[in-house]
This record gives structure tokens, sequence and C-alpha cells, in this order.
């Protein structure tokens, strides 16, 4: 009777000690698999912000081009919109006329705000643009920027409604 009692007694304890060396393995391979997350997150922000840059100074080039013809010029380019892209401004930050085009960014730290300049006079409305996505944006020269009450030249950025 008493080897029927040590064979379950054995049998126990090598189940007990297989489920402490998981728990161990489990303990230091949990930390480990949340900083690859962690890492994985951080480079995701880092390539849409990079990817918003590049959207910005495309925009931002083309309309300088398209200032230095002048009216009635224009031109229609494809521009990729990154995810985790919250708004595009052109001009300043309410639309009006202004010097930039500014992406709004969501990253795991808050808004990120990034910012192409042009030295043209630029205004328009891409508040339409906000998915991941590829875009046609029209470009044209005003001789007086439309929807202002200011009746100054400037380039004004739009999307192509299809």
């Amino acid at each position: 009777m008493n080897s029927g009692k040590n064979s379950k007694a054995a049998k126990g304890q090598s189940s007990f000690e297989l489920l402490i060396t998981l728990s161990f393995g489990l303990a230091i391979l949990l930390p480990i698999v949340t900083l690859a997350f962690i890492q994985i997150s951080n480079a995701n922000s880092s390539l849409a912000a990079t990817e918003a840059q590049q959207a910005a100074s495309k925009l931002s080039s083309t309309a300088t081009l398209i200032a230095s013809e002048g009216a009635p010029a224009k031109q229609v380019i494809q521009v990729q919109i990154p995810p985790n892209v919250q708004s595009i401004f052109v001009g300043n930050l309410t639309n009006g006329i202004g010097h930039e085009v500014i992406f709004t960014v969501r990253s795991p730290t808050g808004l990120s705000y990034i910012t192409s300049y042009t030295p043209a006079n630029v205004s328009g409305n891409l508040g339409g643009i906000s998915l991941p996505g590829t875009y046609l944006v029209n470009i044209s020269a005003n001789s007086a920027c439309p929807y202002s009450n200011n009746p100054i030249p400037c380039v004004y950025l739009a999307p192509v409604v299809p």
C-alpha cells in the first residue's frame, strides 16, 4: 500500500515542479513580450510621423511651385496619408491664409503636429482627408484666396472629389 502512496506523491511532486518551472519561464517571458509590443507601437508611431512629414513636404513644395507660376496655374498631385492622422490644416490651424501645411498625428504620447513651411500664401480645406490611403489633391494658384475676406493672392489646396 505504501508503494501506491509513494507513486502518487512522486507524480504530484513532479507535476508541482513542472508547474513551478513553467511559472518562472512565464514570469521571465511576460516582460520581454510587453517590451516588444511597446517597441512595435513606438516604431509604428515614428513611421506614421515620417510619412506625414513626407506628405506635408510634398504638398508645400508643390504649392510653392504653383505659386511661382501664378494664377491660373493648377496641378493635381497624389498624396499618401499614413495611419493615425487626425486632421490636416492648410495655412494655419484654422485653415486660414498662412504659410504651413500641418498634419495632426495621434501617437502614444498624445497629438503631434507635423508641419511643412512654404513661402507662398496658402489656404485650403483638407479636413475631409483623415483616413489612411491615397488621395488626389488639387493645388491651384488664385489671384484672390477663395473663402477669405482678404483679396490677396494665394495657393488653394482642396481634395479632388470623385
